[in-house]
């Protein structure tokens, strides 16, 4: 993958997790405040705790870091998937918010 792809397939990702936040605000559901700076996201949930979403281009990943621990995902035959556990991004992403949300929350890849 070249490295505008790279850049521009995490780019995409970083703004469906944000549309999402925004459409559960707008919605009333739940306040996730989010906080962007180039290729790193950081949503702060009601409590104060984090889940961070970092791009990484030297290695074409994105690095996702919950209370769980951290997860380190490729593009593999289009889906982001970590390196360890062998789960996509989107679902683990979700379930990760789910937990610190207290609530059954999920955010699905764009087509």
């Amino acid at each position: 993958m070249a490295d505008s792809e790279f850049h521009a397939r995490a780019n995409a990702i970083l703004g469906t997790i944000e549309t999402a936040l925004d459409r559960w605000l707008q919605a009333d559901e739940i306040d996730i405040d989010s906080h962007r700076t180039g290729g790193l996201l950081e949503l702060v949930f009601p409590g104060g705790s984090k889940i961070v979403v970092n791009t990484q281009p030297p290695l074409h990943e994105l690095w996702l870091a919950a209370r769980t621990g951290g997860y380190h995902f490729r593009l593999i035959d289009g889906r982001w998937i970590d390196s360890r556990s062998g789960g996509e991004f989107f679902a683990m992403l979700s379930r990760e918010i789910s937990a610190q949300a207290g609530r059954p929350l999920a955010i699905e890849p764009s087509p």
